[in-house]
């Protein structure tokens, strides 16, 4: 035992890290964004092979911790070590993306920025792995050398080992492609591509705004695929301008769904690897009753008999979830049975003495909450989880059996607590492991509960914030608390107790922030209430010493928008240290409308954003001037995307309470934002009503007076260029000053340290000067 945890305080020496001195040093920006981490080694993509000998994860290099490498630890020998270098099979050549690649990483934001090994895949077995590099794909058997399946100028992505490990699958060219692994045999399994056909991806609105990164979905016994193919052609172009930082401008014609616009055509199709070129369309249960609705296909995931295939489905509002079956061969599932009427609660069609079953709808009337639970646990009943009331409470997310048969559900947790996501169920004992929310919505923690319902147990235990990945009897904690930079650790299931670290990453002099410990900002949690007497979390982050009787400027720095918690029991070093270390105290206020709350919390905001989170904020702002040592006259407020538009609504709508802001890539009219996000909240914007109108930060220009720094990359793909473009000529023509600072070629995050470095040192300088200057 002592060994192993000696070997995860030698894998931070092998991460090649800058050790520090004590003392208190100043820390700089371009430290705090620089390589290596000042947070400590990281690792993303943690996994337990399936024969439980080795955990793997991806880590940054220490000279660019944006380039993955892929790293095992073996649990045997207690030794940590380099699987693959992503440098060595570059070549040491800078990696050159697709610009679909591109575009892919910039909406799943766990890749965003990042190089080198971004994803990985066990096969079935545990005897290899499944990676792609610089485009092409690449399998390691455990023990053997690294081989190259493709060598193409094409970019294959969307990478995937089919169930039993004998083929890989990708994308290349928008069609579908899989390889026999032993034979290297090529077969291409869909056809049709075009300019605005794709068969096998999500589509951008599934991305960005659905969290689904693929289009297709091997059965479990890997005869067959099923697959969306998309047809954009309905989908509005717009223009949208990259400028460049040389100069040049580069032009891309994007199918980008703006709020009311119509959105891609889909349809599901399947095709069995024994008949390639005979793809057959599968029809939906909303499609084939004639009743519509289906707009967006959400989620698609097999039994795992491979007999019956589940597509759910949302309408346009996202206010209509639909299962429907559809049998693994193709045909409609048919159940013998009718009811008097059949059952209200599924879409049927009648054909002589037999009920033809296809769907089970459920219904919200503030709207549906996707997630990827769904697991098989006995013949034609899975384990979902999805929003369930809880009496005048409203509704959490809770997991429930569904049996597909009949279209029951039934609750196995329940409460005014929120489950976060199954993680492992164990049929034997007879057990559901899951994370979630019960002991506080600022921790997420490992919990179990019997599969017929019952006590629910507490497994993690230390305060703070888990992210776990659970296997037979174990499972690796990736931990991390206000006190805690991330560390790995693996622990017993049973009990929650400790068998080794792989990463302890332990906070002492020798740490990367080492050397600013003494001079630590104080980070506070508390609740303050609402106009409705809901409570609301806060964190406040203070410089480490106040002097007596001093008055200290104050920013503001929530994000605001729908389901983006910010006030959490984690560690987090960014920009708000930066400000409490210059002499601001910094309040991070999660108002009405985040997650982990229950679904009655993020209703507020429904046909009403830019007034119920704004109104939350200035509840904040007055806590602030009840502190006797906060300057009242000297508030700011700064946030990015979403919490960028809450800077403008803020300083818009309450110029007596906020002096200056920083809004950087804020979305300014929900017109220009796209369909799938917009409408969730909004509706339609020919809806009944001035929805749209009263959440655009325009109708509330003529009140602003205060200091504005707008700062947007100027090839944003997410909130378009043309947000900030439309309000710094509606500022100009209202004769409102305000500064600029735009970074030619970059998107929406702003990427790239040098980039990040200069944005908060402007903004650093913007509050020193609005709100410091005596």
């Amino acid at each position: 035992m002592k060994k192993m945890i000696q070997t995860g305080a030698s894998f931070l020496a092998l991460s090649a890290l800058t050790a520090g001195t004590a003392g208190a040093e100043d820390l700089t920006i371009e430290r705090l964004v620089g390589s290596p981490s000042i947070s400590g080694p990281s690792v993303q993509g943690l996994e337990m092979s399936p024969d439980g000998r080795r955990i793997t994860f991806l880590q940054g290099k220490a000279e660019n911790k944006a380039q993955l490498d892929l790293w095992q630890y073996d649990i045997e020998t207690g030794e940590a070590s380099l699987l693959v270098d992503s440098a060595v099979l570059l070549g040491g050549k800078e990696e050159e993306l697709s610009e679909e690649e591109k575009a892919r990483r910039e909406r799943d934001r766990s890749l965003t920025g990042k190089r080198g090994i971004v994803s990985y895949e066990w096969n079935a077995d545990g005897t290899s792995l499944l990676f792609p590099v610089g485009g092409d794909v690449y399998v390691l058997p455990i023990g053997g050398d690294v081989k190259r399946l493709t060598d193409t100028p094409e970019f294959e992505t969307d990478i995937q080992f089919s169930p039993k490990g004998r083929y890989v699958s990708f994308i290349r060219d928008r069609e579908l492609y899989a390889i026999d692994i032993e034979s290297g045999l090529e077969i291409q399994l869909s056809s049709g591509a075009s300019e605005t056909v794709s068969n096998g991806m999500a589509e951008f609105a599934a991305q960005e705004e659905l969290g689904r990164y693929t289009g297709y979905w091997w059965s479990p016994d890997e005869a067959a695929i099923a697959f969306q193919q998309v047809d954009e052609s309905p989908v509005e172009i717009k223009d949208r301008y990259e400028i460049q930082g040389d100069g040049s401008v580069i032009t891309h014609k994007q199918r980008y769904p703006s709020a009311g616009t119509p959105n891609v055509k889909w349809n599901l199709k399947i095709v069995r690897l024994n008949k390639p070129d005979e793809p057959k369309d599968l029809a939906l249960a909303a499609d084939v009753v004639g009743t519509g609705g289906a707009e967006y296909l959400a989620r698609v995931d097999w039994l795992a008999s491979s007999n019956l295939l589940v597509a759910q489905t949302l309408n346009r509002t996202q206010t209509e979830l639909t299962y429907n079956l559809i049998a693994g061969n193709g045909n409609n599932r048919v159940f013998p049975k009718c009811g008097p009427d059949a059952d209200k609660n599924w879409v049927v069609k009648r054909d002589g003495n037999m009920c033809m079953r296809f769907a089970r709808k459920l219904t919200s009337d503030v709207w549906i909450n996707l997630n990827d639970d769904f697991e098989t646990i006995g013949y034609e009943e899975v384990l979902v989880s999805r929003d369930w009331p809880q009496g005048d409470a409203g509704s959490f997310n809770h997991i429930l059996r569904y049996k597909l048969d009949t279209g029951e559900f039934t609750p196995i947790t329940s409460g005014n607590w929120s489950v976060n996501e199954i993680e492992h169920v164990d049929r034997k004992a007879g057990l559901v492991y899951f994370t979630g929310y019960k002991d506080s919505p600022l921790e997420q923690h490992l919990y179990s509960v019997p599969l017929k319902g019952g006590e629910v147990k507490r497994i993690t235990r230390e305060a703070g914030w888990h992210k776990v990945t659970v296997s037979e009897g174990v499972f690796v904690d990736k931990f991390e608390s206000p006190d805690q930079p991330p560390q790995v650790m693996v622990r017993n299931l049973a009990d929650g107790s400790t068998r080794f670290a792989i990463l302890e990453n332990k906070l002492d002099a020798s740490h990367p922030f080492g050397p600013y410990l003494d001079s630590r900002v104080k980070t506070t949690f508390g609740t303050i209430k609402a106009d409705d007497g809901t409570d609301l979390y806060y964190r406040m982050y203070q410089p480490a010493t106040m002097d007596a009787g001093r008055k200290y400027p104050a920013v503001l720095a929530p994000y605001g928008g729908p389901h983006g918690q910010k006030v959490r029991h984690d560690w987090h070093l960014g920009f708000n240290h930066i400000l409490a270390r210059n002499g601001f105290v910094v309040l991070v206020l999660d108002n009405r409308g985040m997650a982990n709350r229950g679904l009655k919390f993020e209703s507020h905001i429904k046909h009403a954003m830019g007034t119920v989170e704004v109104a939350d904020q200035v509840a904040g702002a007055n806590f602030l001037m009840g502190l006797d040592y906060i300057d009242r006259d000297n508030i700011g407020f700064w946030g990015w995307s979403y919490g960028g538009y809450m800077t403008l609504m803020a300083l818009f709508q309450a110029p007596d309470v906020f002096k200056a802001g920083v809004s950087v890539a804020p979305v300014t009219d929900w017109r220009l934002y796209d369909t799938a996000y917009t409408e969730r909240y909004l509706g339609l914007p020919d809806a009944p009503g001035n929805v749209y109108e009263n959440s655009s930060v325009f109708k509330y220009i003529d009140g602003f007076k205060g200091k504005l720094l707008l700062i947007h990359g100027m090839a944003d793909d997410n909130v378009f260029f043309d947000n900030s473009v439309k309000l710094m000529s509606t500022l100009q023509n209202a004769g409102k000053p305000f500064e600029l600072m735009t970074y030619p070629g970059k998107k929406h995050g702003i990427r790239g340290e040098a980039a990040q470095a200069h944005l908060y040192n402007q903004a650093l300088a913007f509050f020193k000067r609005t709100l410091q200057a005596d």
